[in-house]
């Protein structure tokens, strides 16, 4: 017994190319910004020396985390990359998670908002990022490929895809999970909608919008490998090609970058996000 096919795969076809054709002008004005945004981060950032940028990140990781430990991790972490001839791999990386969190925080935040201020876009949106959240990350490649090409802004299109989904859902939760007693008493003060939202509900709010920053940054991170083959390059660039090469040596130290890179990035979020809870 055989029952007739749905043809999803052709539809989703259709509709990509029906975007492609009629809204090229905005993947290009898109991919415009973002090449030109990518590569002046990354020309500033490869600007700075070795050991200044080495010393800048132990101090800024000092101001925030007051951690020793953390600082000497961070010194001998970005000498061994350095060390490892990956310290351009390891600038273009950060810079493609600075740009691609960015937007995805951007993007993310406010629809967070959004979702805990409406039921109707909360009933929307948290479907849609279930799917988001379930879909294999290699398929994020696909219709990064027809909208921008091969390339790094295609990676930072699918990265802020994949990355997204915790900013929306930590920001819409930690709004709703302001005690209803003060909410009750801004009201009874006379707040308006937007007084509450920026004066308690944001406030309050706070740590676990940061939770869900944090999250966002590390699945940007943890995209880096797979973004490469379709251009990204950077440390996921690394282990990339020593998979096409089977050279397992250079693939566990580009794989060792972005593991430091990670967990300096994740202990300072960290710290951030306790801050706002003190």
């Amino acid at each position: 017994m055989t029952i007739p096919g749905i043809p999803i795969g052709e539809a989703i076809e259709a509709i990509i190319n029906f975007l492609v054709t009629n809204f090229a002008f905005i993947t290009k004005a898109f991919s415009g910004v973002m090449e030109t945004g990518l590569k002046l981060l990354e020309t500033g950032l490869e600007f700075i020396p070795e050991w200044l940028f080495i010393i800048l990140v132990m101090a800024l990781v000092w101001k925030i985390t007051k951690s020793k430990g953390m600082v000497l991790f961070t010194l001998v972490g970005f000498l061994l990359i350095w060390s490892m001839d990956l310290w351009d791999a390891t600038l273009s990386t950060i810079a493609l998670v600075i740009i691609a969190t960015l937007v995805a925080i951007v993007i993310g935040i406010p629809v967070g908002i959004a979702s805990a201020m409406s039921n109707i876009v909360y009933r929307i949106v948290f479907p849609i990022l279930d799917v988001m959240q379930t879909m294999p990350a290699f398929v994020y490649l696909i219709p990064a490929i027809p909208f921008f090409g091969l390339g790094k802004v295609a990676a930072i299109f699918s990265t802020v895809v994949f990355a997204m989904p915790p900013a929306i859902r930590l920001t819409c939760l930690g709004i709703k999970q302001v005690p209803h007693e003060l909410v009750e008493c801004a009201n009874a003060f006379g707040s308006d909608r937007w007084q509450k939202l920026f004066k308690l509900e944001l406030p309050l709010a706070t740590p676990t919008i940061m939770a869900g920053v944090n999250q966002t940054v590390m699945l940007a991170l943890s995209m880096v490998v797979i973004a490469a083959m379709i251009g990204a390059r950077g440390l996921g660039g690394e282990v990339w090609k020593a998979i096409q090469r089977m050279n397992i040596g250079n693939g566990f130290e580009a794989g060792i970058g972005i593991v430091i890179v990670a967990i300096v990035l994740d202990r300072v979020l960290q710290q951030l996000g306790k801050r706002q809870k003190t």
